[in-house]
């Protein structure tokens, strides 16, 4: 169940069910007992229950539910925003059922134990403003517990997007599926914990709506994960190779080889600039270094077609040297990752790279930029990408260049030319520390290394990025990242 469903998708799903014979007012009630057995699960000691309902299907819900608690014993007050009379279709119908009085007065909030946020669900497009800002602001300012229909009210379900005020919900009950706005931030943070309720809709909808959205779990990429064989070796597994900054940045490379060791790679390899030999190599067991210096001399030695991984960028520094090291790099057949001033270095010439991505596209390779070298060369290359959602900006650019892009950050998105895309929800915080992402550069890498496939590797690498800085806990710097992966894998595959 790691599928995500936009808004959209979501919407086809309940069409498509309904008109498949179950009655919407059906589904209606299921959401609406999904909800009231959430309340009653965990606040079985309060008594007064509040529903702040909407004009649409999620007022609906919430009408449900005050009806469901009511009969349970609950005393139970609805606060209604926007124009009753106009209440249609499934909505009215669960208003009609409900026999305890309506109010428009948000401060009978107060007097609640619990409240049901029930005023807008994931479809919400516009600002909030009026009458349904405050009956949000109100509800921020009981600091009592939220319980959450679908979606928080002032999030967008697709984007994740806070539409001008949000409810702060301690706890969500959604529905068939979970909506990218339950994990991408800022909606995320707003969203508490978040169940899935089954309310009718049959799994067998999901072939029928293709949702090319996930969540990024072991189920999305496990069965690709190259696990040793028996009787294998050091070769069957591949030989990456890292590509060093000169000997005042070295570090970003070192990171990115122990990362490329732990991801899985047989062999790793550093690519040193000649003054930097010693360094690198002074620091390094089980990595080898062999100096390279340019991009003439890069391209020679990753002729040897068993150096099948490339990972370049981490330490390089911002520059036309920087520039055609890159272009060398991707020139061939191997898998490369381009993380930081590889990307950066195209800035002012970015159709360059584009061009050298797009004559890869039947090879693997993966973008690795934060939101900062997002910016600097995507905007330059389509200001398309100034819009829209993170997980829009992030399909589009890798539409835009033919390859798998990883957008960073507390929610991170991998995203790849046919449009799938995942979202990760497992960062902790302190893995915002200088290196992590030299040290993911190196994990992708290490899994390309071994055949894995760019989206695959890509979606597997953050997640274990995630996991191990979990396992290692606070405190974390990036050195600890490579070392917390075994218990990572003991979990995972053990």
């Amino acid at each position: 169940m790691n599928e995500l469903l936009t808004t959209a998708e979501m919407a086809e799903a309940d069409r498509q069910t309904i008109a498949g014979g179950i009655p919407g007012i059906d589904l209606m009630e299921q959401a609406g007992r999904a909800v009231a057995d959430a309340v009653v699960a965990r606040h079985a000691a309060a008594s007064r229950v509040a529903v702040v309902a909407g004009p649409g299907n999620n007022g609906g819900d919430g009408f449900v539910a005050a009806r469901v608690l009511s009969e349970r014993g609950y005393r139970v007050t609805v606060v209604f925003v926007g124009v009753y009379a106009k209440l249609k279709g499934d909505a009215a119908l669960a208003a009609s059922a409900w026999t305890g009085g309506v109010s428009d007065d948000p401060g009978l909030l107060a007097a609640a134990d619990v409240v049901i946020d029930a005023l807008f669900g994931a479809g919400l497009d516009r600002a909030v403003e009026g009458p349904a800002r405050i009956a949000i602001e109100a509800m921020n300012a009981l600091a009592k517990p939220i319980v959450a229909v679908d979606l928080p009210s002032g999030v967008n379900g697709t984007s994740g997007a806070v539409l001008g005020a949000a409810v702060n919900a301690t706890q969500t009950v959604t529905f068939f599926r979970r909506k990218p706005g339950h994990l991408l931030l800022p909606g995320r943070l707003h969203c508490g914990a978040v169940s899935v309720a089954d309310i009718g809709i049959p799994a067998s909808m999901l072939p029928r709506i293709n949702p090319k959205t996930f969540e990024n779990t072991p189920e999305l990429w496990r069965s690709h994960f190259p696990l040793p064989a028996h009787g294998g070796h050091k070769y069957d597994r591949g030989h990456a190779v890292v590509v060093s900054g000169p000997s005042w940045s070295t570090g970003a490379a070192r990171l990115a080889a122990r990362g490329a060791l732990r991801g899985g790679a047989g062999l790793v390899t550093i690519a040193s600039p000649r003054e930097a030999l010693a360094v690198n190599a002074a620091t390094n067991l089980a990595v080898m270094v062999r100096p390279v210096d340019g991009s003439a001399e890069l391209m020679a030695f990753l002729a040897d077609r068993r150096l099948n991984a490339c990972a370049i960028g981490p330490g390089m520094g911002v520059g036309a040297a920087t520039g055609e090291l890159t272009l060398a790099a991707l020139d061939g057949e191997r898998a490369v990752v381009l993380d930081a001033d590889a990307i950066t270095s195209f800035t002012d010439s970015p159709q360059r790279l584009a061009e050298a991505l797009r004559k890869r596209r039947d090879h693997a390779t993966i973008l690795t930029p934060h939101e900062g070298e997002f910016s600097r060369y995507f905007h330059h290359l389509d200001e398309n990408t100034k819009v829209g959602s993170k997980l829009e900006r992030a399909r589009l650019a890798a539409k835009l260049v033919t390859a798998t892009l990883v957008l960073k950050g507390s929610d991170t998105v991998v995203a790849c030319p046919d449009g799938r895309a995942a979202i990760a929800a497992n960062a902790p915080p302190y893995l915002a520390t200088a290196g992590a992402g030299d040290v993911l550069t190196g994990m992708t890498a290490g899994l390309l290394a071994q055949g894995m496939p760019a989206f695959e590797a890509a979606a597997a690498a953050v997640w274990l990025h995630g996991e191990a800085a979990a396992a290692f806990g606070p405190g974390l710097i990036s050195e600890d990242l490579p070392d917390s992966l075994p218990p990572v894998y003991r979990s995972l595959f053990c």
